[in-house]
């Protein structure tokens, strides 16, 4: 069997046991769509301006905490040991748990980018762009999930160490403000930032 075989199907196995539930599928669009609406209903006038933002932060909540709670709960039952035994490296285990973390979020942020689309009116001025942001970010963060979940043994230890991460890069990455706007101090951190260069590259896709 070829590597991408096994990718593939260890990426089909986690959608089909876990991401392809109901809950986490109603989770998955319902968080992008309260984001939405808290944006729109505080300020209709400029919901455009952050919506790239918008969708950055719907790959990065939906991306690292699901991939995060699929290991760690894999990790409590035993089927992670289970899959470790078998003839696969870490390489094919990683890339296929990243692969199905990635079709989750990839799946939230386009049902987000459609309703902007459709409803809301948000051009697409370089869908190239903006596709290449999405992958990025979706790569990225299930990557940055999967390693949080390998450094604790509970689910709630995991999302503590990912906000220790997720909520200083959210000030600093251009989601609700440009980058030129920040302080001159705080500008080298957002160029370590995964979050900016997602960002970057949704804005320049919608512009």
């Amino acid at each position: 069997m070829s590597q991408f075989r096994r990718v593939w199907a260890i990426s089909l196995k986690d959608i089909e046991s876990y991401y392809g539930k109901p809950p986490l599928i109603t989770w998955g669009l319902l968080f992008p769509a309260v984001l939405l609406l808290s944006v729109y209903v505080k300020d209709p006038a400029t919901y455009l301006a952050i919506a790239p933002g918008i969708i950055a932060m719907t790959l990065l909540f939906g991306n690292t905490s699901m991939a995060a709670i699929v290991v760690t709960f894999e990790k409590r039952a035993g089927t992670l040991q289970r899959l470790l035994l078998a003839p696969l490296s870490m390489r094919t285990i990683v890339l296929g748990k990243a692969l199905s973390a990635s079709a989750y979020g990839l799946v939230s942020a386009l049902a987000l980018t459609l309703v902007l689309m459709l409803v809301l009116a948000m051009p697409l001025a370089n869908p190239p762009i903006f596709a290449a942001g999405l992958m990025l970010g979706a790569g990225c963060f299930s990557l940055l999930g999967l390693t949080a979940s390998v450094m604790v043994r509970e689910v709630f230890e995991a999302m503590t160490l990912l906000n220790f991460f997720r909520f200083p890069i959210l000030f600093i990455s251009g989601v609700f403000m440009p980058l030129s706007q920040l302080p001159y101090w705080l500008k080298p951190l957002a160029l370590t930032s995964p979050l900016t260069y997602v960002v970057e590259l949704l804005n320049f896709g919608v512009t």
